[in-house]
């Protein structure tokens, strides 16, 4: 779990690891406003996992997952402000149709919602992502629930197949890059493979 005295550097890994994101950088094509606007619509967006326990990061959060539990969800009403302020008349247009679509694929019964996560550029290729999604997903299957994302690169999308999501829908609208709507039913029975996610800065906890 990352300690709040951490909740500035678990946001700065994720500034980093979604910089050439196809999705954020659509809504912020210029680097000063994607650096500007980025860690406010992050804080609105995933905040939340850090009020409740449920961001976890690994190697002195070079890697962050943010994980909203069941009955927790987005601060809606300051990621639309973020938006409306930042972006153009155009765009928001479309970034209205896109929460419209992600409105409809996302589940209404109790799941786990990844927001956000990603691994800092230094830190990539060497498995953390996968090892803060094994985590979480153990316990799903714990509690028997379902976990839902929504992938905005082809490879996350590959990365996320391979730990047992499947894509129910994409999500475009107007200009924008696609999105793919993805849901992973809980595991019958945990595999061996969904342990402990490896050594961290800190503990993990569920």
């Amino acid at each position: 779990m990352i300690r709040a005295a951490d909740r500035q550097k678990g946001v700065s890994t994720l500034t980093l690891a979604f910089e050439t994101d196809p999705i954020m950088r659509w809504c912020w094509p210029d680097p000063d406003q994607y650096t500007t606007y980025w860690p406010r619509f992050a804080e609105a967006f995933g905040g939340r996992a850090f009020d409740h326990g449920t961001a976890y990061g690994l190697e002195d959060c070079v890697a962050v997952a943010l994980w909203l539990a069941p009955g927790v969800g987005p601060d809606e009403a300051t990621v639309m402000e973020v938006m409306g302020e930042s972006t153009t008349d155009e765009i928001l247009d479309d970034v209205n149709g896109l929460f419209e679509q992600m409105e409809h694929f996302h589940p209404t019964a109790d799941h786990w919602y990844l927001p956000l996560t990603g691994v800092a550029p230094v830190a990539q290729g060497r498995g953390l992502g996968s090892m803060l999604l094994r985590h979480a997903l153990a316990t799903c299957d714990r509690d028997g629930l379902p976990a839902y994302l929504e992938a905005t690169t082809p490879r996350s999308r590959d990365l996320y197949e391979r730990h047992g999501f499947d894509t129910v829908g994409i999500i475009q609208a107007g200009s924008s890059p696609p999105m793919w709507a993805m849901l992973r039913e809980p595991a019958s029975e945990t595999s061996s493979e969904q342990g402990a996610p490896g050594k961290t800065s800190r503990p993990m906890t569920a």
